[in-house]
């Protein structure tokens, strides 16, 4: 588990190809390793990846064919920045949201405007994540913890500090790019709980305006 505040930016140093899969070697900045053992899980722009070498000049984790197809991480190239965090203790301050570091789907930046200091981005989601990101909810992206400040069907705004700015990837963001989306925790269990006993049905496509009316969810 993780927080989705950004402990260091990180480069890529190599990605090698390997049986199918891709090995990819991390150059972590400032990002304290003292504490790191083999095996321990540090995310890369959100995507939670186990460190399989710590060679003294950052880790080395393998990245699975699944996880190249369900992220934005197959854009990254040597020398691309990454957000990097490791992960969370039981003395670690919580200062965003309880993050898994998996990856829910890839969002698209739309638009960049400055707002006096701070920049404006918005970001479509893929349409079947539109319903778990509400106004003023959490989102995490490239595994920052964010807020939402407002939803436009598959869309959603943000309104970043120059802090945020300088200590993330974010800077690098304009029109066109590709971010890893991780929804709130609670809105997928919430989901899940409105199901109540059709959750051991595996042939229930989920929650739908339809489903809410027929449990008594909606008023007509």
């Amino acid at each position: 588990m993780f927080t989705g505040i950004i402990e260091s930016i990180g480069s890529i140093r190599a990605l090698t190809p390997k049986g199918g899969d891709v090995r990819v070697h991390v150059d972590t900045g400032k990002l304290d390793l003292a504490d790191v053992k083999l095996g321990d899980s540090i995310a890369i722009n959100g995507v939670c990846l186990t460190a399989v070498e710590l060679p003294g000049n950052g880790f080395v984790a393998d990245v699975s064919r699944e996880t190249l197809d369900c992220t934005a991480f197959h854009q990254l190239k040597n020398g691309s920045r990454v957000n990097l965090e490791k992960a969370l203790t039981p003395t670690t301050r919580l200062g965003g949201h309880l993050v898994s570091g998996h990856v829910d789907g890839v969002g698209e930046v739309v638009s960049r405007q400055e707002n006096a200091r701070a920049v404006e981005f918005r970001i479509r989601a893929p349409k079947e994540l539109a319903k778990y990101i509400a106004h003023k909810g959490s989102i995490t992206v490239d595994g920052t913890s964010l807020t939402v400040n407002a939803v436009d069907g598959a869309e959603f705004a943000l309104t970043i500090i120059p802090h945020t700015l300088s200590e993330t990837i974010m800077d690098d963001y304009r029109p066109g790019r590709l971010v890893n989306l991780e929804v709130d925790l609670l809105a997928r269990y919430l989901e899940r709980l409105l199901l109540g006993d059709k959750a051991s049905e595996s042939s229930h496509g989920g929650i739908s305006e339809s489903f809410l009316a027929a449990n008594g969810y909606l008023k007509s």
